[in-house]
C-alpha cells in the first residue's frame, strides 16, 4: 500500500493506493482545506483515522508540499505545519517516508495522467525528450523543471515563484511600484497567483490595501467568476493583466530552461479560468522576447485540466521508492 498527499496553503489531497491486476490504483481519497488543522500530523491522523486499513501496513509514503525540503524536513510557507518525515514514519508506522516540492511531485506527475488531461494552449513544435518546464498558480506560484536522462525526464525542483517580477509595460511598471511601496521587494508570486489577482484588482480600484492583508484565494475566485461573467469590467481588466503577467513569466522561464519540449500550467486557476477566457494576453506575453522572439515562437504550450496531478506524481513517487514495485507495471489503469 502506498500513501500520496498534495499540500498546499489552500487544499491538501490525500490518497492511498495498492497494486492490483491491473497496476497501481486508488483506494481511497480525500480532500481536506488545509486551514482548518494545526499540524500535518492532525490532518493525516484524521484521514488514516476515517479508512480501515486493518492492520495492513502502508509501504511508502511521499508528500508534495508547497515550500522547499530536503526530503526529510520542510516548513511550508503559508501554513505554520513543520513536517518531518522520520516523526512521520515512526508515528503512523510507514515502512519509507519522503518530502518533495509540491511542483516536483506535479511534474512526476505529467508521465502518469489520462493524455486527455493535456490540453494544448499554443502549438509551437515540440522536441521529443527536449526540456520541459512546469509551473503553476495558485495560493502562490510553483515551478519545477524536466531535463531528459537516461531514458527519461529527471525533476529539477526549485523556488521559481519568489524570482523578482519584472514589469513588461507602463502598466505593470506601475503595478511594481504600488505594491514595492507596500512592502518592499515584489516577487513575481506576488503577481502571478491567487493573492495576486486580488492585489492587482486593488491596484486598478485605486484603494490601498497591504498586501499582509490582502485576501485570498475566495476573493480571487470572485474576481475570476466576475470577469467571466461580465459582472465587472474592472475584473475582467484585472484578469487580463494578470494573464499578461503569467504569460511573460512562462516566456521567461521557457528561454531559461530552452523549453522546447513543452511549458505545461498546472494548478485550480487554469483549470478553472483558461477554458472560459481569452488566452490572447497570455500568449502574447509569452511571445514577446524580442531578439529571442523566433527561438520561443518554437516552444508548445500546454494546459492541464487535472487538479490532483500533484497528488497522482507523489503516489508514483512512492511506488517507485517501493523495492517490490514490480517494474514496467502501469500507473492508474482505466476502464
Amino acid at each position: 500500500m502506498f500513501l500520496g498527499g498534495d499540500l498546499g496553503g489552500t487544499k491538501t489531497l490525500l490518497a492511498l493506493a495498492e497494486i492490483n491486476a491491473g497496476g497501481l490504483e486508488i483506494i481511497h481519497e480525500r480532500r481536506f482545506v488545509s486551514a482548518d488543522y494545526p499540524s500535518f500530523d492532525a490532518l493525516l491522523g484524521e484521514f488514516l483515522d476515517g479508512f480501515q486499513i486493518q492492520a495492513r501496513a502502508i509501504d511508502t509514503a511521499c508528500f508534495g508540499l508547497a515550500g522547499p525540503t530536503d526530503g526529510q524536513k520542510a516548513q511550508l510557507t503559508y501554513l505554520p505545519w513543520q513536517l518531518n518525515a522520520e516523526a512521520l514514519r515512526r508515528r503512523f508506522d510507514i515502512g519509507q517516508v519522503t518530502l518533495v516540492n509540491d511542483f516536483a511531485a506535479a511534474a512526476n506527475g505529467l508521465s502518469v495522467i489520462n493524455p486527455a488531461h493535456i490540453q494544448s494552449l499554443y502549438a509551437g513544435e515540440p522536441l521529443a525528450q527536449a526540456p520541459r518546464v512546469i509551473l503553476g498558480a495558485g495560493t502562490g506560484l510553483g515551478v519545477a523543471g524536466l531535463i531528459w536522462e537516461n531514458s527519461r525526464y529527471r525533476v529539477i525542483p526549485g523556488e521559481g515563484g519568489h524570482l523578482g517580477f519584472s514589469p513588461q509595460t507602463a502598466e505593470q511598471g506601475e503595478l511594481w511600484r504600488w505594491l514595492l511601496a507596500q512592502h518592499g521587494r515584489v516577487t513575481i508570486e506576488s503577481v502571478v497567483s491567487g493573492p495576486g489577482l486580488a492585489r492587482i484588482y486593488a491596484f486598478l480600484g485605486g484603494r490601498p490595501q497591504h498586501l499582509e492583508k490582502c485576501p485570498a484565494a475566495p476573493q480571487a475566485e470572485t474576481i475570476g467568476q466576475a470577469a467571466l461573467n461580465g459582472s465587472d469590467p474592472l475584473a475582467k481588466q484585472a484578469l487580463n493583466l494578470w494573464l499578461s503577467c503569467y504569460g511573460a513569466f512562462a516566456g521567461d522561464l521557457a528561454l531559461l530552461w530552452l523549453a522546447h519540449g513543452g511549458v505545461y500550467l498546472a494548478g485550480g486557476m487554469v483549470a478553472k479560468l483558461l477554458p472560459h477566457v481569452d488566452r490572447t494576453p497570455f500568449v502574447e506575453a509569452f511571445l514577446n522576447k524580442h531578439e529571442h522572439a523566433r527561438l520561443v515562437k518554437n516552444m508548445p504550450i500546454y494546459w492541464l485540466t487535472a487538479e490532483d496531478l500533484g497528488l497522482r506524481g507523489a503516489l508514483a513517487l512512492a511506488a517507485a521508492r517501493n523495492d517490490g514495485f514490480p517494474d514496467g507495471l502501469k500507473l492508474f489503469p482505466t476502464a
